[in-house]
This record gives C-alpha cells, structure tokens and sequence, in this order.
C-alpha cells in the first residue's frame, strides 16, 4: 500500500490548522481504501475552444509542444481533436462548439467573467485520469461526496463515454475524469465517428515541417506542470479536494510576497518525473480583492481570476537540458526560434544555468486565452522555480493586454 505522506515538504508558506490536519486524515484515508493505488497518471487534458477556432489552435499546439495530430471524433455539436505524443505522456483534447449558439455548462462557467465571457466556450475543462478499475473508483468517489455526471449526461454533453465525468469544482471550475486502461492497452475516447481531417492535417503537417526546419523537434519535451489561478480564500480547499480525486502527494507552497501571492505544488506518488503525469500547480493571492484598497498590494492572481475565472492560467512544457554548439541553452534556442515566427513572449527569458532553472511565459494563445510557459532545469535542480522567477513571472502575467484594457475601462468608469 502506498504511503502518500512519505515525502519531503518544501516551501515556507504556513498554512492554516485545518489544512495540515485535513491533509494528513484525507491522504491516509485515501491509502487505507486503496483510492491511492487504484489512480493513475493523467492520460488526457481537455481544452474547449470557440465555433472554428480549433485548427489554428492545433497549428499554434504543433508547432510550440511536441504535440501531433492523431484523429478528429465528429459528434452532433462538437469537433474533438485528439492529439498525442505518446503512451507514457497525456493526450492533449481539443474540443470546439459547431454552434457559436449552443449554451451548456462549461460555456456558463465563463459567463459571469467579463473577459472569460468574451470568449464563451474557450476554457480549459480538466484532466481525464488513468484508474485500474473506473467502477470502483466512482463508487469510493461519491462515497466521499464526489458528484459525476450521469452516463446519460455524459452522452448529452458529447464527452468520451467511457470515462466517467465528475462535476466541475466549485474553487477551481475544472473536471476530474476517470478512464479505465491498462498500462498495456492502447488509449481511445468512445465518442463520435473517428476521421482524420485534410484540414487539420494540413495545419499540422506545415507546423511540424517549420518546428523540423528550426531545430526544435528533439528539444520540446513533454508537459512539465500545469498551472490553476484560484481566489485566495479557496487555496488551500482546491488543493486538498485535488489531493482527494487524484493519486498525487503535496510536494509544498511557496510564498511570493512582493506579488501578494502563493505558488502551491502536487506531484504524482506514482511518477518521480513529470513528464509522466504533470505536476499540479495552484496559484493564489494572498489577500482577496477587498482589501487591496487599504493595502494597496499587487495583485495579479486575484485580478486574473476576477476577470476570466477561476481556471488553467498555463501549460508548462519542459526543454531538454543542454546548450547549443553556440553555447545558447536549448531554451534561448527554443524561444527566439518560436519568436522568429511571430509568436510574442510576456517577458525574456529568466533564471540561469548557476541558479539550475530557466523559465519564460508566451503570450496568452488568442483561440485558448492560455499561457505556455517553457522551462529548462540544468543538471539535478529538481524545483520548479526560484523565487526570484516565479515573482517576474507572476508580475509578467499580471502585463497581460485584456487584463490591463479591462482595468482602463473600469477606471474610466
């Protein structure tokens, strides 16, 4: 049996009485009946994305990760692109909307957020998690209050139906799915009829010849982290209601005073290496909003929440260590190779090869509103920033351009 409280505990930030309690009951819980054992590493991570926006947005994909076009499922209402690297990395799932007038649940998670209603049915949905038997899980799931969409629910809302789909969260407005495989087994979503597009062929045949063409296909590995922006009095709930559904251990939590936030980490019990299953990353202010009148605090976290709600801020790719023959690290090579192409970065390239870690921020994606960030770790550094990195990154994200038009026009108003 698996022991999800052996491992070491990094980070300075305090957490609350009942955080350190509950996180100690919750994990030996989830050991004792087996909940542990029984899942997996993330198989598949779900973007939805406006009426015709999904083609540019495999392009973007393909050319920035090492991503590649494996089928289209046709449905009634929905476009679901699958895209793969491998068995032993996730699925990246990209969803569009036929209908830009088609309303459902995770179009009304955006909604209530002035620039998250901009782009109604853009939004990161979740992760769709490997379990030994799916069954099993759900049952000691609702056992614990866990609520799942009903098979019938899960065909009206045209998701894979062998996977079972958990309502979104109230802190962090995601899913958590489960699908049955075994390590053996090839992956499939019943879903649909399965085509192979001409026209997302062809956008991602074209990234790849350019991402062959600039040296870039043996640099870009797989997913390191994944990254939630959640309000500051839901920090710690979001963190442990992720530790109950998911096989993962609290690796720690950093905090990022001179931005008034917090960077919390969960990795796999099951993986050492993220690229794996991702490492789980929640971001958080320090203060909620209302109080930052008398504080007069930064606040790029809460005011990123306030306007898109809570959800995926960026998705982490990690890059092979090394340099170039120049003496560039891959990363340098990787961004300005990516920038030469017309895609924009919030901010150069932070960090060094003496601090172990390099990291940067791409402009949030127009067809996803997400971030990729890159991150190369040099020799046995094992963290995924430093202080001083994740503060230039956080205040570089607060520089995003819908953010800071919203905050004029509230202003003028």
């Amino acid at each position: 049996m698996n022991n999800s409280l052996r491992f070491a505990r990094n980070g300075d930030k305090k957490n609350s009485e009942f955080f350190e309690e509950y996180l100690i009951r919750l994990l030996e819980d989830r050991d004792r009946v087996g909940l542990t054992d029984m899942v997996g590493q993330i198989e598949a991570m779900m973007i939805t994305v406006d009426p015709g926006r999904s083609i540019e947005y495999i392009g973007e994909l393909c050319l920035m990760t090492p991503y590649h076009y494996l089928v289209t499922l046709e449905s009634e209402s929905h476009w679901t692109h699958v895209l793969r690297i491998d068995l032993n990395a996730p699925d990246l799932i990209v969803r569009e909307v036929k209908d830009p007038n088609i309303r459902g649940i995770f179009r009304s998670l955006n909604e209530v957020y002035p620039i998250g209603a901009r782009k109604p049915n853009s939004r990161y949905m979740g992760e769709i998690l490997r379990v030994e038997n799916r069954s099993e899980t759900v049952r000691l799931q609702e056992e614990r209050d866990f609520r799942f969409f009903s098979q019938d629910e899960v065909r009206r809302l045209e998701l894979p139906g062998n996977v079972a789909i958990g309502k979104p969260s109230p802190y962090t407005h995601n899913i958590v799915g489960y699908m049955e495989r075994r390590p053996d087994e090839l992956r499939v979503y019943s879903l649909g009829i399965s085509t192979i597009r001409d026209d997302v062929q062809a956008v991602y045949m074209n990234s790849k010849a350019v991402q062959e063409r600039l040296g870039l296909t043996d640099l870009i590995l797989p997913v390191d982290h994944l990254a939630t922006r959640i309000y500051s009095q839901n920090r710690e709930v979001a963190i442990l209601e992720w530790l109950s559904l998911s096989s993962y251990h609290y690796w720690g939590s950093y905090d990022i005073a001179d931005q008034n936030s917090s960077t919390n980490v969960t990795k796999s019990v099951h993986f050492r290496n993220e690229l794996n299953s991702p490492a789980k990353v929640f971001t958080a202010n320090n203060t909620p909003y209302f109080v930052n009148h008398l504080e007069r605090l930064p606040s790029p976290t809460e005011t990123f929440v306030r306007n898109y709600g809570p959800r995926l801020h960026h998705i982490a790719l990690a890059v092979r260590d090394g340099e170039l023959s120049d003496g560039r690290a891959h990363i340098d090579h990787v961004v300005d190779a990516i920038r030469e192409q017309g895609r924009e970065f919030l901010l150069d390239v932070i960090g060094s090869r003496e601090a172990g870690i390099k990291q940067i921020f791409s402009s949030a994606s127009e067809h996803s509103s997400l971030i990729i960030e890159y991150v190369q770790r040099f020799g046995d550094f094992e963290g995924f920033f430093t202080r001083q990195n994740v503060a230039e990154l956080t205040r570089a994200a607060g520089v995003d351009l819908e953010l800071l038009e919203m905050q004029t026009g509230a202003h003028r108003h």
